[in-house]
């Protein structure tokens, strides 16, 4: 099989390929319109998130067998079409679930103990105790929303501390003894935190807003590390403000680099900055060395049963 790789990843991906007797190409560069004319060379495309790839792409690749993505999100990929055309589609969410729920936690805690506010008080020459006073994580209960990969390694992270663990899915049976199933109005009733762990779909986008954060029975503190536009941002802002929401952990934005190169022009990004009640990271929650590995070697496992069980 011919391979063509759009995106770098870690080394053992295309040494993995080799292994099964695939040849690989590279091509970081080119634009979409120059891959897509030499499209129908390959059998195979690897790809993280580098552009969509829709129904004009999928028809110049008239010997696809397969498109391997890195990492869990395919809303960049037409799927149905693409699978209307025999094309596989595979993915590797399993790849980075436990770095996300690392994070997660990360995240939470540093967010509950004042951490961030703590160190830059410290480098601003100020010693501030009372002012940094921190809240435990145990005693509390934490609603996830969303109960996949990413949901399910979270709440393996949440084991060590005496909480109450929920979990809200659109499929039935997916809680477990870590976390109890519940409906979201229950989730909503009981919850102090929630954590999302949703896939981008139309139902997805802007679910936590000023609707959400109202059916909410009490102020809680959000965290997000699944996708930027799930959260809105004005509504998280404004509930903050209102002490509706305690604090928010977001490692995606609605706005990420490109919005870092033109600050002075974004109000809400310069508010979540400033604000010593939300932490920021960018976009990293699966990012780890072990991650990239990890990611890898599924997509090199899943082709290898795919295409080569003999």
């Amino acid at each position: 099989m011919h391979v063509l790789h759009l995106d770098s990843n870690h080394d053992l991906l295309a040494k993995g390929l080799q292994s099964l007797g695939c040849v690989n190409d590279f091509d970081f560069e080119s634009s979409q319109k120059a891959i897509q004319k030499k499209l129908s060379d390959y059998d195979g495309i690897v790809i993280r998130s580098r552009f969509p790839i829709g129904r004009e792409f999928l028809d110049a690749g008239k010997h696809l067998q397969f498109i391997a993505r890195v990492g869990s999100g395919l809303e960049n990929i037409d799927i149905r079409y693409a699978e209307s055309l025999g094309i596989k589609i595979i993915s590797s969410p399993e790849g980075n679930a436990n770095a996300v729920g690392n994070h997660a936690l990360a995240m939470l805690l540093g967010l509950l103990n004042n951490l961030p506010k703590g160190a830059q008080d410290i480098a601003n020459g100020n010693w501030e105790r009372e002012a940094n006073r921190g809240e435990e994580l145990d005693g509390k209960t934490i609603g996830l929303i969303g109960y996949g990969h990413t949901g399910s390694h979270f709440a393996q992270k949440l084991q060590g501390f005496d909480v109450k663990v929920l979990c809200h899915d659109i499929l039935p049976n997916k809680g477990n003894e870590k976390a109890t199933q519940v409906s979201l109005a229950t989730l909503q009733t009981q919850a102090d935190i929630v954590s999302l762990h949703l896939p981008q779909t139309p139902e997805t986008e802007a679910y936590v807003n000023v609707d959400f954060i109202n059916s909410m029975a009490k102020p809680f503190w959000l965290v997000n590390t699944s996708r930027g536009n799930q959260v809105v941002i004005g509504d998280l802002l404004e509930a903050i403000k209102n002490k509706t929401i305690k604090g928010a952990c977001l490692d995606v934005l609605p706005f990420e680099k490109s919005s870092f190169e033109q600050l002075d022009d974004n109000v809400q990004l310069q508010q979540l900055i400033k604000n010593p009640k939300i932490l920021l990271s960018p976009h990293v929650a699966g990012w780890t060395h072990q991650s990239k590995e990890r990611l890898a070697q599924v997509i090199v496992d899943k082709i290898k049963v795919a295409f080569f069980r003999s």
